[in-house]
């Protein structure tokens, strides 16, 4: 049987294994720079599988990340990813969150492919109902506040599927493998840190997918690509004033209440651009102390998106004079955090069109109609996929299509776990179509 076969027949036979791997890393969801245990046995499983390995710091600079929790969360989410069972070997070298897994399988001269799959859950409470399946069925989250509603756990047992195929093909290959496992994709916060240690620059081939809902009646299994993501840029922001009595010394006081005021207002009055489409939210607020306390402190969490890179740079710089100006004129102080960032995206016309080829013509699994879906969020697989362009080489971003319960990053997400077969047999019958 030729390569194709071989993919079809390997992956058929791991079905089962794809569908306990994903419920694994469903039960023991982990949010960004947290993935501990997952990152530690999906390395362990590649490093039996013959790959290069690499984890720690050799993954994601560590000045480069974005949106790092505090030194005491991490400390706790160590022991507690420990005592769920992660690979003590591997979880020793992604303390202080450096998570993240870099596999590679080298087969000789060739060009080099990079895939790329999250893994990390989002800071949602999952449903403990009789009609989410993951809770009937007993794979439900067992970390408080953290659960897979995005498919990223799907995302990490596909990349596993991936890996195990390719290296039984690896006689047959005729290049690099680089398989990513990322951390810290909510928020769009991983992929930049990625970027900056230097994984993305001698790729020449880029593949990168999401698990996305279809109606039930469509045949369709994958769209070769996407564009027109929204770039973007979430800060935190801190107002410090003074506080004081409100009522008997309210002049020694600064208060930063009209402070905030004047910001969101500001903010949301952001003239739109006519070039394109531009987002504002302030999403999160708190601030002061006690109704008869002067306020001395306010944060907020804020985003800003743009149709196209330049137009976010407009947002961004829009929103950071206005926090500024706003404090100023209260006298009072700010600080400013950046949390996460991520450009606009737009897949190469010519790798979708091969994607497509390959679905139909070796794999006959059917591709849709479009070869290009608009994406109307943000996406930080936009570093990645700009760095390999900006390079020369080619990156697409597919949507995997299924049937999902209850829409992305809902506590009742769920979907059809056929979409785990199809895409391993896409990504993998992609790259040997390459490494020809």
């Amino acid at each position: 049987m030729d390569k194709y076969q071989q993919i079809i027949h390997l992956t058929d036979n791991m079905q089962e294994k794809l569908i306990e791997q994903r419920r694994d890393f469903h039960r023991y969801a982990e949010g960004g720079w947290r993935e501990i245990r997952t990152s530690s046995r999906i390395a362990r499983e590649l490093q039996e599988l013959g790959y290069q390995v690499l984890v720690g710091e050799a993954v994601c600079r560590r000045d480069a990340r974005m949106g790092v929790p505090d030194a005491d969360t991490l400390a706790q989410e160590y022991q507690r990813a420990i005592a769920q069972g992660a690979d003590p070997e591997f979880a020793e070298q992604m303390q202080q969150g450096m998570t993240g897994v870099i596999a590679i399988l080298r087969c000789g001269e060739g060009p080099t492919v990079a895939m790329r799959f999250d893994i990390d859950a989002l800071g949602v409470i999952e449903a403990a109902t009789a009609e989410h399946r993951p809770a009937a069925e007993g794979f439900a989250s067992v970390n408080p506040g953290f659960m897979h509603a995005c498919g990223h756990d799907g995302h990490a047992a596909i990349g596993l599927g991936v890996a195990n195929v390719l290296a039984r093909l690896r006689d047959q290959l005729h290049g690099t493998v680089k398989l990513i496992f990322q951390p810290a994709e909510e928020g769009v916060r991983g992929a930049k840190a990625i970027v900056a240690n230097g994984h993305l620059d001698d790729v020449q081939y880029l593949l990168g997918a999401h698990i996305s809902d279809k109606e039930a009646d469509d045949p369709a299994v994958v769209i070769p690509g996407s564009y027109g993501s929204l770039a973007t840029t979430k800060y935190d922001v801190v107002f410090h004033g003074r506080s004081a009595h409100a009522g008997s010394s309210q002049h020694l006081g600064k208060n930063v209440m009209p402070v905030l005021a004047t910001a969101i207002l500001n903010l949301y009055a952001i003239p739109h651009h006519g070039d394109g489409e531009t987002r504002i939210n302030v999403g999160v607020v708190h601030a002061g102390s006690g109704r008869n306390v002067v306020a001395d402190e306010a944060r907020m969490e804020i985003e800003v998106r743009g149709e196209t890179t330049e137009l976010n740079h407009y947002m961004q710089e829009h929103a950071t004079r206005i926090i500024a100006h706003a404090a100023q004129m209260y006298d009072c102080r700010y600080e400013l955090q950046l949390m996460g960032e991520a450009d606009s995206l737009h897949s190469d016309t010519e790798l979708a069109a091969r994607i497509a080829a390959v679905c139909c013509e070796k794999l006959q699994l059917q591709p849709a109609e479009v070869l290009l879906n608009h994406n109307s969020g943000s996406e930080d697989f936009s570093y990645m996929m700009n760095r390999v362009q900006e390079m020369g080489g080619q990156a697409s971003f597919m949507r995997v299509l299924t049937v999902t319960a209850g829409p992305a990053h809902n506590r009742y997400f769920d979907f059809d776990e056929q979409v785990l077969p199809n895409a391993v047999k896409i990504f993998c019958a992609t790259a040997c179509n390459i490494l020809s």
